[in-house]
C-alpha cells in the first residue's frame, strides 16, 4: 500500500464530506469544492473518515492512490483554514498597490501591470513590498502566486524582483568575480 494513500482522512467538525460515485464534494465554513476521482480508486466515508482504496498494484494505479489522497486531504483542510502564500517584493521602487480587488504592480518596466484575482482568490496588502494570495484551493492559489512571481522574477546578481516569504535566491558573482 502507498504509505500516503493508505493513511485516512479524518473529517471536522462543520465540515459536510459526500461521495457521490466518483465525485466528491467537501463543504466547510469557507466554502465548498468538488473532486472527480480517477477510474480505479474508490473512496468510502465511514464514522467520519474518508478512506481511499485502490483494487490493484499497477504502477500508475498506485500513483493515483497516494495523489487522490492527497487532493481529497487538501480540500478538507482548504475549507477549514484556507491556504496562503505571502509574496515580497524586493528593488529600488518596486512596490504593489491594492486598486479594490486588483492589484497595481510597479516593477520597473515602462507601465504599472494590474493583476485581476480569479474566482475564489483574495489579494491583501500588507506593505507596499509585500502581499498575501488567499483562497481555498490549495492548487489556485499556488499557481496565482507562481504567475505574480513570473512578473519580475528574482535576479541572482542583485537579488531584486518578486520572491516567495522565506525563499532563498542563490546569488551569482559579479563581473569582477571577487
Amino acid at each position: 500500500m502507498s504509505r500516503i494513500g493508505r493513511l485516512p482522512i479524518t473529517v471536522p467538525g462543520g465540515v459536510e464530506v459526500k461521495v457521490d460515485g466518483r465525485d466528491v464534494s467537501v463543504k466547510g465554513p469557507k466554502g465548498s469544492l468538488t473532486l472527480a476521482v480517477a477510474e480505479p480508486i474508490e473512496v468510502a466515508l465511514e464514522d467520519g473518515q474518508l478512506t481511499v482504496t485502490r483494487p490493484n498494484d499497477i504502477n500508475t494505479v498506485r500513483a493515483l492512490h497516494g495523489l487522490t489522497r492527497s487532493l481529497i486531504n487538501n480540500m478538507v483542510v482548504g475549507v477549514t483554514e484556507g491556504y496562503k502564500k505571502t509574496l515580497v517584493i524586493q528593488g529600488v521602487g518596486y512596490r504593489v498597490v491594492a486598486k479594490g480587488k486588483n492589484l497595481e504592480f510597479s516593477l520597473g518596466y515602462s507601465h504599472p501591470i494590474t493583476v485581476e484575482p480569479p474566482e475564489g482568490i483574495t489579494f491583501t496588502v500588507e506593505k507596499p513590498t509585500q502581499l498575501v494570495v488567499e483562497g481555498i484551493d490549495k492548487q489556485k492559489v499556488g499557481e496565482v502566486a507562481a504567475n505574480i512571481r513570473k512578473l519580475r522574477k528574482p535576479d541572482p546578481y542583485k537579488g531584486k524582483g518578486v520572491r516567495y516569504e522565506g525563499e532563498q535566491i542563490r546569488r551569482k558573482v559579479g563581473k569582477a568575480g571577487k
